[in-house]
């Protein structure tokens, strides 16, 4: 299986460089790398100064620029442009290290479990668990990460192979050829934040079976270039309007019906989440992105460059 691993950048060299690093330990050999800078012509041209243009084991790199701040999904996609005969996609954070075996176990989880997306143990610099994959519950329009939050050292008691999954994390997620030609690819009109929730929904509509290789783990430095910690309180206006803003749209695009419900139910949990706290400008950047989601507003806020 040959694969293709995809990396979007926003301006973040050290996390990239660290990302290539971690590459060249992987042991499955057969595979290359697409970079996509979305951060201008200056990030782009540090990047080619600095990454390899091939890996020691011969696996070659690519450095893209996009056009211009295209997003998340926007990013994977012009990777994926780039390698369009790629048995699989391998769509990778940059701030993200896998470990030496995670893209093998997943490929054999594709290769042999017949499903349609793989995804992995993805863990935080502290060693708890970040998402074993998750599930959406649409009337509240939330994710909720399966095992977030138990130490890696314990295993998850469920079979992530049997289990349902509503959807696997964007920050390691292996996708293989026929669901992309079957369904599409990631929907650029979100920009940032829930694109891969609605594309493993949308793959779950026509069939397909997602499984979480377990044993495949991958550290997460969660949120680097758009803010997203922890501390309700610290949170960008970015991360959070987006955030917000999306869990409606996924609303709209999967489940329609469920709007005026899960509209006001994503309105007690902001309130609950921001309002409780104390957080007042991220309860103002919430409500903002909770109201663009109501009236189906797509696609980059303009206040964003």
């Amino acid at each position: 299986m040959k694969v293709s691993v995809c990396i979007v950048g926003f301006r973040n060299l050290a996390d990239i460089e660290s990302c290539i690093e971690a590459l060249e330990r992987t042991d499955w050999p057969s595979f290359e790398v697409v970079v996509c800078e979305n951060g201008g012509p200056e990030s782009y041209r540090q990047l080619l100064k600095v990454l390899p243009s091939q890996l020691p084991g011969g696996q070659a790199v690519r450095i893209i620029q996009a056009p211009s701040n295209v997003g998340y999904a926007g990013g994977v996609n012009l990777c994926m442009d780039q390698t369009p005969d790629a048995d699989a996609w391998w769509i990778l954070n940059p701030d993200t290290v896998p470990n030496s075996d995670a893209l093998s176990k997943m490929c054999r989880r594709l290769e042999g479990d017949g499903c349609a997306m793989v995804g992995c143990t993805v863990y935080h610099p502290n060693g708890v668990v970040e998402s074993r994959g998750g599930r959406w519950i649409p009337w509240l329009a939330r994710a909720v990460s399966i095992d977030h939050g138990a130490p890696i050292t314990n295993p998850t008691s469920e079979d992530m192979g049997a289990t349902v999954v509503s959807y696997v994390s964007g920050a390691s997620l292996l996708v293989g050829r026929a669901l992309v030609q079957k369904v599409g690819r990631m929907r650029e009109d979100y920009f940032l934040y829930g694109e891969e929730v609605e594309w493993c929904l949308r793959a779950r509509a026509y069939g397909a079976r997602l499984v979480v290789a377990r044993d495949a783990e991958v550290l997460h430095r969660q949120g680097t270039t758009t803010g997203s910690i922890k501390d309700a309180g610290g949170r960008s206006r970015l991360a959070v309007f987006l955030d917000e803003r999306n869990k409606l749209l996924i609303t709209r695009d999967r489940f329609p019906a469920l709007v005026p419900i899960s509209a006001m139910g994503a309105l007690a949990m902001l309130l609950l989440r921001f309002a409780r706290r104390g957080a007042w400008a991220q309860t103002g950047y919430a409500l903002s992105g909770w109201w663009s989601g109501i009236i189906g507003r797509r696609g980059k806020p303009a206040w964003v460059s």
